[in-house]
């Protein structure tokens, strides 16, 4: 081990010891400028990409604007962000019409659970869904594409910790659930998942990547503030991150 210079003027007998270097202010998330946080994010994902020996580009970030109002999104698609991610149908149609106006090449993600009878205005509004988990939501979507002719980018959603308070198919069900899509003719691109809370992630990505390998898909919607780091280096397509954007919700 490299042991520290003698500094003699700190030594008893030799004159006071130079005074300590100030303790850092904490830094407050809420006072750094979001095209910063965007910039720190962005890097996070290359790092991350370059250690797993991917490019950064085959990596989309969804910055997740639930519970956003429009202000708030504004100076991330100023600064070049343009995937977003919301929850709900009724919020997305409040807010981004817009935002659209000024901001065309927008992407809307749907990462939140979708009831069957809201299917046309999801249709309608967004460009990739991400939470396809059931047959019944299969049909409605096919019979909203019918009536829209628009067809958004799907994902099935995965129970990948087979929790019973959370929504997606459970594991066993994903072969027939994807034979359904593909049926009904949705673009299926991969699978979603969120892990169990409050435990390591990266055995779940690295079951949901292996359940994906297995269906032929390329897709992996997988990651969010805490853990999408080592969701892009087990192969993650899709992060979806809020909270290191736009700070944590209230």
């Amino acid at each position: 081990m490299r042991m520290p210079a003698h500094d003699p003027a700190a030594a008893p007998g030799h004159g006071p010891a130079p005074a300590a270097a100030p303790t850092p202010a904490p830094t407050n998330s809420a006072t750094i400028a979001p095209e910063a946080k965007l910039d720190s994010v962005r890097q996070a994902i290359a790092h991350a990409a370059g250690l797993a020996g991917r490019k950064a580009q085959d990596v989309t970030l969804i910055a997740v604007s639930k519970t956003q109002d429009a202000e708030a999104i504004r100076p991330l698609l100023a600064a070049g962000q343009r995937d977003f991610g919301e929850n709900r149908v009724q919020e997305a149609e409040a807010k981004w019409p817009a935002l659209r106006a000024d901001y065309p090449d927008a992407i809307l993600h749907l990462i939140g659970q979708l009831q069957s009878n809201k299917a046309d205005e999801a249709v309608a509004l967004f460009d990739v869904i991400h939470s396809v988990d059931r047959p019944s939501l299969v049909t409605a979507l096919a019979k909203a594409i019918a009536k829209t002719g628009k067809r958004p980018v799907c994902f099935v959603q995965v129970n990948i910790g087979e929790e019973d308070q959370k929504g997606g198919c459970a594991i066993a069900d994903v072969p027939a659930l994807l034979a359904a899509a593909r049926d009904a003719g949705l673009q299926i691109a991969g699978l979603m998942a969120i892990p169990p809370a409050d435990t390591e992630a990266a055995p779940y990505f690295a079951l949901l990547a292996k359940h994906a390998r297995a269906h032929g898909l390329s897709g992996l919607s997988m990651g969010m503030s805490g853990d999408f780091e080592t969701a892009v280096m087990i192969g993650a397509t899709h992060v979806r991150v809020g909270s290191a954007l736009f700070g944590a919700r209230s």
